[in-house]
This record gives C-alpha cells, sequence and structure tokens, in this order.
C-alpha cells in the first residue's frame, strides 16, 4: 500500500509539473547592428507595434519596428538617454535626458522634438498616468548639492506642475492607477516613498528591513502587493501596498536593475546585470519562491514585460566582436 501511496503522489506530481507553463522561451532576437554600450528603459507603441528603446551607450532612442525587426529611426541629439513613456492618445514620445537634465517630447513620423523641459542632473526613470495626463519623472540626487526629485509634468500643456524633493536619487517608479498612487525607490536611503497623485504630495516613506539599494519596482493590483527588488542583499522583497510592511522575501540574482508583474501567472521577472533573469512565482498566501533562473548576457540588465504578448524583451548590449540586441522571451501563458 505505501509503494502505491507513493507512486500515485509521483503521477499528481509529476502531471501537475507537466501544467506549468515553462518559465521562459526564447522566441526570437532581434539584431541591432552598429549600436554599442548598454541600453536603459524601453517604451512600446502597440498601435503601431514599434519597440522604444534607450541606448544610452549610442546616446539614441532606437525606434525598432516590430513586424520587420529592423531600426525605424534614431533618435538623436541625446546624450544620456534614461526613462521612456510613450502617450497612446497624443502620439507623444517622452525621453529623459540624464547628462543634458531634460524631459523631452517628440510627435511625428518620423518623431521631432516638440519641446522640453529642464530638471536637474540624473533625469530617469518615469511613470505615465495617461488617465490624467500627468508624467512622473525621477531625477537630482547624484550629487550632495542637487537634491532627488519627482517631476509632476502635465503632458496636456507640457508644463512642470510641481517638483517632489526627496532624501536622495529616485530610482524606479510605478502607479496604482486606481489609487492615484505613485511609488518611488530611493535607492541610497534604503526606503520606498509614496506620492499621493490627487494632491501631487508625498504621502508616505516607507524604510526597507535589512536590505538597501533597492532599485527597480512593480506593483500587483491583485494581490496588494508592492514588489521591489534590492541589490544588498541581492532579493526580491514583496511588501504591504498600504503599509510598506515586508511579506515575503527570496534571494535573486545581483544587480537588479529590472523587474516587471505577470498577473496572469502570478509571476515576477527580476532582470539583474549579472546575466540572469529571475522567475519567481507569487502564491494566494503571497509568499514567493524562485521558480528557475534564465541565462542571458552580463550587462543585460533592462527590458519590457508586455502583458498583452505575454511577451518579455531583454535588451543586450553590444561589445566587441557582439552586436547589440533584442531578446524576445515568450512567458508560455495562452499556450
Amino acid at each position: 500500500m505505501r509503494k502505491l501511496s507513493s507512486c500515485l503522489f509521483l503521477a499528481f506530481s509529476l502531471a501537475a509539473i507537466a501544467q506549468v507553463p515553462p518559465s521562459l522561451s526564447l522566441q526570437k532576437t532581434i539584431p541591432l547592428p552598429g549600436l554599442s554600450g548598454k541600453f536603459d528603459h524601453f517604451a512600446i507603441d502597440l498601435a503601431g507595434q514599434r519597440l522604444f528603446a534607450a541606448a544610452t551607450g549610442n546616446h539614441s532612442v532606437e525606434v525598432i519596428d516590430l513586424k520587420t525587426g529592423k531600426i525605424a529611426q534614431s533618435i538623436t541629439g541625446l546624450s544620456k538617454p534614461h526613462g521612456l513613456a510613450w502617450s497612446e492618445s497624443t502620439g507623444s514620445l517622452y525621453v529623459a535626458d540624464g547628462s543634458t537634465a531634460e524631459l523631452r517630447s517628440y510627435q511625428g513620423n518620423p518623431f521631432k522634438l516638440t519641446g522640453t523641459i529642464k530638471l536637474s542632473d540624473d533625469a530617469d526613470d518615469m511613470v505615465f498616468d495617461e488617465a490624467h495626463h500627468l508624467l512622473y519623472v525621477g531625477h537630482g540626487g547624484a550629487s550632495a548639492t542637487v537634491p532627488g526629485s519627482v517631476a509632476i509634468v502635465d503632458t496636456a500643456t507640457f508644463r512642470l506642475v510641481v517638483n517632489l524633493i526627496f532624501a536622495a536619487h529616485p530610482e524606479a517608479l510605478d502607479m496604482d492607477a486606481a489609487g492615484r498612487r505613485v511609488f518611488a525607490n530611493i535607492a541610497d536611503a534604503g526606503e520606498v516613498a509614496v506620492i499621493d497623485g490627487g494632491n501631487s504630495a508625498i504621502a508616505a516613506h516607507w524604510k526597507l528591513n535589512k536590505a538597501t539599494d533597492n532599485v527597480p519596482m512593480a506593483y500587483d493590483n491583485s494581490r496588494h502587493l508592492l514588489y521591489v527588488a534590492c541589490r544588498t542583499p541581492a532579493v526580491l522583497l514583496a511588501l504591504d501596498e498600504s503599509t510598506g510592511t515586508e511579506i515575503s522575501r527570496v534571494g535573486i540574482g545581483a544587480g537588479a536593475d529590472d523587474l516587471f508583474y505577470d498577473s496572469v501567472l502570478s509571476r515576477v521577472y527580476v532582470i539583474s546585470g549579472a546575466g540572469e533573469v529571475d522567475v519567481i512565482h507569487v502564491d494566494d498566501a503571497k509568499i514567493l519562491r524562485r521558480l528557475s533562473v534564465v541565462q542571458t548576457v552580463s550587462g543585460a540588465r533592462t527590458g519590457l514585460f508586455v502583458p498583452s504578448e505575454n511577451l518579455l524583451y531583454v535588451g543586450v548590449p553590444g561589445a566587441g566582436e557582439r552586436a547589440a540586441e533584442i531578446r524576445v522571451y515568450a512567458t508560455g501563458a495562452g499556450n
């Protein structure tokens, strides 16, 4: 009887494993010959099937036609492009340039510069509240004399509404659209700041417990969690969205720089500069569990998850004889 029970348990376990979609599978690679250096953030125009890549090492933003897999336009005249945001309603591409300390707006086909807003050094990540035409841009904090800030920009008029001051540079931003809250990782302070979008004011500061260098983040509105990846130590945290209380943590690869939440599969994808993507499962008890590690290339630290396509794009920098490329991974959802 014991042998029969063991066999039945093994059979059911294997059947359950077989029903779990593969963590990530490489679908295709988009070669980008001629590009050198690293990538920073990405954005996408789903209707136009265009991927936007901040090619920081190339001092450009690359507009990639996803139908042909070719570069349709290189937006030049930039110094250190970081954050990107695309507005479907206005056909505008917003670019944060860290070296020129500017937010730039581009429109048209091909894209042409239509406006600039002066910020401070290290203009970086951004998140767009399209419903209220507000763009939140992290900048400043690269030196002791320039405070960390989040600029709130009215994109309808393309003007600065307010500039919120923080203890250090905001590394990453994400948004609870329903609650009109914006979360900001203040990495050097080891805290998460919460912005009340309705009042354009700072609502809270959440100090992390025994974790710093919190760079990327993602919000999960289904489980009411905020996922925060830290570099010291290399861990992924699940925080309560209301209080910032840590609920769970799990180890990840070194140098986390981007992360995304997949609501269909209840997974978090953490892209690390060490050359891997960690696939983390979130169960109904809000506990994190590391499912797998997908090897990429050292220095491939940023990308973009597109939920409607069940695809994860990862930017691989060009170095030496190796050309830059975008690796496109399928999540397995819907298969």
